[in-house]
């Protein structure tokens, strides 16, 4: 069975989501903005060498379904959180969105790659590469401008998110097994309560018997001496 990935894209309306998940689907420009409510489509394909399947759920950026969003936050393994280079204000709403899918999914950690869409549209740019990479810093994420219309970076985006998901895992699964690791060590290394006990008892008696020994050994000489002298004193002449 091929290993499936759950992404969901996100942003405000207008940044051309739709146009970059039917351009990686269709290869195919859409060039009208038609407002999505969600849309959801599945793509086979491979990355690095792995033949896998996408689940891409295509969201609403209106406020209006803003209960829906959540319900799709739940279910995503990883977001492309994208905005337009011509529109600041998209960048800026994508900090809401962010912060949106951290309280949904109750993680810091969540798999994510920022999309500045629209390099294409160059002579109207509002966001600079360097702001749209400093804001992907700061969500210690991958970033990547694209083109949904000259098919710039559509693919790269989506397969990068798949490799930071991957990656994501992988560091997740490493963590798991060195803290189980670092559990095994602490309880091999400390006795138990009971044996510690079992071990002081055992000093205990121990150190009774030597003493009892002792006081034995003690008495038997104290006989032995007392023994002698009486012999001494009953085989000795007494010359008058």
């Amino acid at each position: 069975m091929l290993k499936e990935y759950k992404i969901v894209v996100v942003g405000g309306g207008g940044v051309g989501k739709s146009a970059l998940t039917i351009q990686l689907i269709q290869s195919h420009f859409v060039d009208e903005y038609d407002p999505t409510i969600e849309d959801s489509y599945r793509k086979h394909c491979t990355v690095d060498n792995e033949q896998v399947v996408l689940d891409i759920l295509d969201t609403a950026g209106q406020e209006e379904y803003l209960a829906m969003r959540e319900q799709y936050m739940r279910t995503g393994e990883g977001f492309l959180l994208v905005y337009a280079i011509n529109s600041k204000n998209s960048l800026d709403e994508l900090q809401v969105f962010y912060e949106q899918i951290q309280r949904v999914k109750d993680s810091d950690t969540v798999p994510v790659l920022v999309v500045g869409n629209k390099s294409d549209l160059e002579s109207e740019r509002q966001v600079s590469y360097e702001e749209g990479l400093a804001f992907a810093r700061s969500l210690n994420c991958p970033f990547l401008e694209t083109s949904a219309k000259q098919r710039i970076n559509v693919e790269e985006a989506f397969y990068g998110l798949v490799r930071n998901i991957n990656q994501q895992n992988a560091s997740a699964t490493a963590a798991a097994s060195d803290a189980a690791a670092a559990d095994a060590v602490a309880y091999t290394s400390t006795p138990a309560a009971g044996q510690e006990a079992v071990g002081a008892n055992n000093e205990a008696r121990g150190a009774e018997a030597g003493k009892k020994s002792a006081a034995a050994a003690a008495n038997s000489r104290a006989q032995q001496s007392a023994a002698g002298n009486d012999k001494e004193k009953s085989g000795c002449c007494v010359i008058v």
